[in-house]
């Protein structure tokens, strides 16, 4: 085991202080009140502890995304997965779609991909929850600053989506963005939509959120009554309907193709990339070989990408015979729908993915991290997302959970930071100082528990 791994089964520290966060949330007087509103309408949101994560293994994951990244930009690589794809998915017109999710477990021999999401959501509340912790405890800042500069993400942000008007608009402007989804103020994550507004407002960019049911294509243009005067130069899509397909949608699919407006995620981004049918190319040594994939690049992929095949008819009762050894996934799936593993299998959903649309992958366990849950010590489950652009890691996020899938319904779990250990050997010296067990807490408003601190004397980690 990694001094991650103990940790994260070990220490039952909790490290969010409630007021922070709010703090970190309501950055402007148009977001007050979205604390207490997430408090009660999503309460296993966010969770009060982090997740460490081994600095080899943060390695491998930057690396094996930077691999990816390569392998998809390959014209045959493209030409492979396109011809699949609906015809929109072939139009290019140079943007490369924000927040890509890279997820992973974390198996016994590294990380394991489990899939790639072209819409993933969250990283703006990552972003706040991140800083929260991190603001929390002056003892932990030692451990807490060897992750990345969370102080610059805003701008890092904002500048990605000017990165994606710049490659298909050059030097004009950006004047507007709109952050559409159907029925906005309905969806799980509506409170990012306000944090997005509000992140592009405090950069001089005029924004709204709307429904992308009342566009409006005239005149060549886009048009939004959500920004009445005047047509919409980007949209952030937050659209699960992945190929602009849907009738409700067809002002947004006119101006796209017509290349009116900027539209990012994009149909070719979610064909190149989301579609689970790549996790089996990705994984297609001999293909990738052929295609001129380098041998170190192989190497990682073949570490990280679970064997994954094409669910068929024909291969039916093979593939039932060892179902508890696989992850069943739709095709075109997202946020954990219509996925099953295996061994809760029932004769009526067997039949439903062997008719079609489904791919199977080697199921891989995840990692576990132990919380606190009313006084309880408590296994969850973990994944590792990472949120990248361009094929460069922008933020760690984790989310703990219990079940066949994550979800935000279980006690102690939701998002979670993640902390990268430093790397060297200061990484073993760290221990619980006896002061902050127990009825104490070294954050204002925080959660009591074992807080990790480092120790300049010690040579172990004391659990």
């Amino acid at each position: 085991m990694t001094l991650a791994d103990k940790l994260n089964l070990g220490c039952l520290c909790r490290t969010l202080s409630p007021e922070r966060l709010r703090q970190q949330l309501e950055t402007d007087a148009t977001l007050k009140g979205m604390a207490a509103s997430l408090a009660a309408s999503h309460p296993h949101l966010f969770s009060e502890s982090a997740v460490f994560l081994d600095p080899a293994i943060n390695t491998t994951l930057a690396q094996a995304i930077a691999a990816i990244e390569r392998a998809i930009a390959l014209p045959a690589y493209q030409q492979h997965a396109l011809s699949a794809a609906p015809d929109i998915a072939r139009l290019d017109f140079g943007p490369a779609s924000v927040f890509m999710g890279y997820d992973f477990h974390l198996g016994e021999d590294g990380p394991r991909l489990i899939e790639i999401n072209t819409n993933a959501g969250g990283a703006l509340l990552n972003a706040a929850l991140a800083r929260a912790h991190r603001d929390c405890c002056a003892p932990m800042q030692g451990l807490m600053d060897a992750n990345s500069d969370l102080t610059g993400l805003d701008d890092t942000f904002v500048a990605m989506f000017r990165s994606e008007w710049q490659a298909q608009r050059g030097t004009a402007p950006l004047r507007s963005v709109l952050i559409v989804d159907d029925a906005p103020d309905d969806q799980y994550l509506a409170p990012e939509f306000a944090l997005a507004r509000q992140l592009f407002l405090a950069h001089g960019i005029s924004a709204a959120v709307g429904d992308a049911r009342d566009f409006e294509w005239k005149d060549g243009a886009l048009w939004h009554p959500a920004l009445p005067d005047q047509a919409v130069d980007l949209v952030y899509n937050r659209l699960t309907d992945f190929s602009l397909s849907e009738p409700t949608h067809a002002a947004l699919r006119a101006a796209y193709v017509a290349g009116a407006a900027v539209v990012t995620p994009h149909p070719r981004a979610h064909a190149l990339f989301a579609d689970k049918r790549n996790l089996i190319t990705l994984g297609d040594d001999a293909l990738l070989a052929s295609w001129g994939v380098s041998a170190e690049d192989r190497r990682l992929l073949q570490a990280v990408v679970p064997r994954t095949e094409l669910v068929k008819a024909e291969d039916a009762d093979a593939l039932w015979a060892r179902r508890r050894q696989l992850f069943f996934k739709p095709v075109a799936g997202y946020g954990g729908k219509a996925a099953y593993r295996g061994e809760k299998l029932t004769k009526t959903v067997w039949a439903h993915i062997t008719a079609g649309g489904f791919i199977a992958q080697a199921l891989v366990p995840p990692s576990e991290r132990l919380v606190d849950v009313d006084g309880v010590a408590t296994r969850l489950k973990l994944d590792i997302r990472a949120y990248t652009y361009r094929g460069q890691v922008q933020l760690l996020a984790a989310r703990t959970y219990t079940g066949q899938t994550t979800n935000f319904r279980t006690a102690g779990g939701g998002f979670s930071p993640v902390v990268v250990l430093p790397v060297g050997p200061d990484k073993a010296r760290l221990t619980v100082r006896p002061e902050l067990v127990e009825g104490s807490s070294p954050c204002q408003g925080a959660s009591t528990g074992p807080v990790l601190s480092p120790s300049k004397g010690s040579a172990r980690t004391q659990l």
